[in-house]
């Protein structure tokens, strides 16, 4: 037998009332779930906005998403104060691929995981000895089909909500602040609980006490495969859905049993998506605008009223409703004019792809996977070190719109908070402001391009590939060959392929930049030379006008990262020719350059001291070229030295890089020979 003392009415108050349960709605309990955890204040595309640590959270998480996460918290915060995103929906909608699932169903994990703490467990209630009743035939306890609340019960014991609240004040000494706030979630039985308690009420005559002797108090069952709590309606085909899917309907089981055809409980609701979460949980309606008509005007009633209705009878209901939506299904809903009520009452949300070369480096590892790969015959696969880069910048490109404003790089470096010339944020901001006057959803930034699912796809075929298995390495430029593939197959439309194929031109000549650092740095036998003769020409720079500067040229400075002195000599020369192969002939234009150089790193270093000058794509190629140059007599000998190495001089060198990029530069045999050969070659020049 359970203890009566954990299972009873009074003890449930008891317990909300002492704050070791909780009485909230749906809205309440999720915004308190995210504004529990830490906020923090980012800077995306040049405005600041919040992020909210809990979605950041875990192996896989979210990634990027700020704005769709901000309206998200903002809608149901609203909601948990009254407002009017109480009677509405929150419909994500967007490209395939870009993650709007992927959301929905962390947020349902976390929203399972919030509940599962003992202080915030949901509790239902069910009626119990329904025999001495009769007219139940052989069923002798029913459970709340919606999951309702014990505290919605405790608020209805009497016909009038007066009486109750009476009740409660006297018997469980509840203050009138306490009861005015309970009040606020105040809502009627449903159908079926309120005709059991009235048989409830006749057989015991009134007397309260006896009746809550057949009320016992249960723990909500937060198993995700049984749809409590957290429910996922997919869009079914035409034929099989229909309202019972959502609603539920009448049950032949329950009709042999009970005599009297009044009976609201002959009704089924648990048959039905909704009553499984009308307990406070969330209904996850996925592409909800592929439905059949009659069933988005189900929703129609169900997110304004926030009712279940059958044949006249009502169980309100109380859930948070998100839907998904692809975006040309949701043109096509949009054409429709008469569908207008229910996109009245849903708060669209547009989601974009991550337009953050950076942040995609996580994404690219989802799509890459975190297993270790083998090949066709079992042997363990390598990754190229630049794979991952190749890959992000490749996706990235294809999806920032064009504009005249900016280039496609400034748009790329800009987007992921770098420095792009003398192009600023506020550049960007105001290119993504025009595009989003934009009427067609998908010439806004960031709303069309190559998704998660289009780069899980180029995975797959990078590893089917023959070249991959044999080389047992997935060589970074090989990305290329396959996105191109995955473009002409799976790009319907002219102008986008066209586009595609353009921005995998400009992700080719940014690898062949990255490539020429990674050869420099072999080179040098250095994982981090180039860094540091960036970082050497910046400090100089900065030392050249110092006033302690003696005649010998030393500087001596204190490094940001290690709190050290460190003296360096001003090598002019070595400035001019960075400049020079910066394209800075006159003075004006020198200083020019060094004061933007020196404003990023005032602004810079002060919040963050590792910052390195390394997303400056023109200065590090300027001071690549001009240390090939000195050290090497050019990188065109270089080449030829890595090219011809019919000499043992060139042999030497060959194998000297070859062995720093296996073991300092994290290559395999296969990818650094690879990348030697291409460097060797003229392809992606410029």
């Amino acid at each position: 037998m359970t203890d009566p003392r954990h299972t009873s009415l009074y003890s449930h108050i008891q317990a909300v009332k002492k704050g070791e349960r909780v009485f909230e709605n749906a809205f309440q309990s999720v915004s308190r779930m995210i504004l529990e955890k830490e906020i923090n204040k980012v800077t995306v595309n040049g405005k600041s906005t919040f992020d909210f640590t809990i979605f950041r959270e875990g192996r896989k998480h979210i990634i990027g998403m700020y704005d769709e996460i901000n309206s998200f918290v903002s809608f149901v915060k609203d909601a948990s104060q009254g407002g009017s995103s109480k009677e509405m929906a929150f419909v994500l909608v967007g490209e395939p691929g870009n993650g709007k699932t992927f959301l929905v169903e962390y947020l349902c994990a976390l929203y399972r995981n919030f509940l599962a703490q003992p202080k915030n467990r949901k509790y239902s209630f069910r009626f119990t000895g329904l025999d001495r009743v009769g007219s139940y035939g052989a069923i002798k306890a029913i459970e709340s089909q919606t999951y309702e609340d014990p505290m919605i019960l405790a608020l209805n014991l009497f016909e009038s909500r007066d009486e109750s609240l009476a009740h409660l004040a006297k018997k469980c000494r509840v203050g009138d602040k306490l009861l005015a706030q309970w009040s606020e979630n105040y809502r009627p039985l449903g159908a079926c609980s309120a005709y059991i308690w009235n048989d409830i009420r006749a057989m015991a005559g009134g007397d309260i006490e006896a009746m809550l002797h057949s009320i016992e108090i249960v723990p909500v069952p937060l198993v995700e495969s049984l749809g409590t709590v957290t429910g996922k309606y997919p869009a079914k085909d035409k034929i099989t859905s229909s309202a019972v899917d959502l609603l539920g309907e009448e049950s032949i089981q329950r009709m042999l049993h009970i005599t009297d055809t009044n009976n609201p409980y002959r009704f089924d609701l648990r048959r039905g998506a909704l009553a499984r979460v009308a307990g406070g949980g969330i209904h996850f309606s996925d592409e909800i605008y592929k439905n059949k008509k009659d069933l988005v005007q189900v929703y129609l009633g169900i997110i304004q009223n926030r009712t279940i209705e059958i044949d006249g009878y009502r169980w309100p209901i109380d859930t948070l409703i998100i839907a998904t939506s692809n975006n040309s299904e949701f043109n096509r809903f949009l054409a429709e004019k008469e569908e207008a009520p229910i996109i009245d009452r849903c708060r669209i949300c547009y989601v974009s792809h991550n337009t953050d070369y950076r942040q995609q480096h996580d994404l690219t590892a989802y799509a890459i996977g975190n297993e270790a790969k083998t090949t066709l015959t079992g042997n363990t696969m390598h990754q190229d070190p630049n794979l991952n880069y190749a890959a992000s910048v490749a996706v990235v490109l294809t999806r920032l719109p064009r504009s005249e404003k900016l280039t496609p790089i400034e748009t790329m470096k800009l987007a992921a908070g770098e420095v792009a010339g003398e192009k600023s944020l506020k550049t960007l901001s105001e290119v993504i402001d025009t595009l989003n006057q934009e009427h067609d959803i998908t010439k806004r930034f960031g709303q069309k391009g190559l998704g998660q699912r289009n780069l899980g796809r180029t995975m797959q075929l990078m590893l089917e590939s023959s070249e991959t298995n044999e080389g047992r390495c997935m060589f970074a430029y090989d990305v290329f060959t396959a996105l191109e593939r995955v473009i002409l197959d799976y790009v319907s439309e002219a102008a986008d392929r066209a586009k595609f194929l353009d921005d995998l031109k400009i992700a080719r000549g940014l690898y062949r930049e990255r490539i020429m650092t990674e050869m420099f740095n072999a080179y040098m036998d250095e994982p981090l030379a180039i860094r540091k003769d960036v970082l050497n020409y910046v400090n100089m720079i900065i030392g050249i006008d110092a006033e302690n500067l003696g005649a010998d040229r030393m500087w001596k400075y204190k490094n940001p990262q290690t709190g050290e002195l460190v003296a360096l000599k001003i090598d002019e020369r070595y400035i001019d020719s960075v400049e020079a192969c910066l394209g800075l002939k006159i003075r004006e234009q020198k200083d020019s350059f060094r004061t933007s150089i020196r404003k990023i790193y005032g602004q810079k270093i002060s919040v963050n001291p590792d910052y390195d000058f390394m997303d400056n794509l023109e200065l590090v190629k300027a001071v690549t070229d001009v240390r090939l140059k000195s050290d090497i007599a050019g990188a065109g000998s270089l080449i030829g030295a890595l090219a011809n190495r019919t000499n043992e001089e060139n042999q030497k060198l060959y194998d000297r890089m070859i062995d720093t990029m296996l073991n300092k530069l994290g290559y395999c045999l296969t990818c650094a020979q690879k990348t030697i050969e291409y460097f060797c070659t003229q392809v992606d020049e410029n």
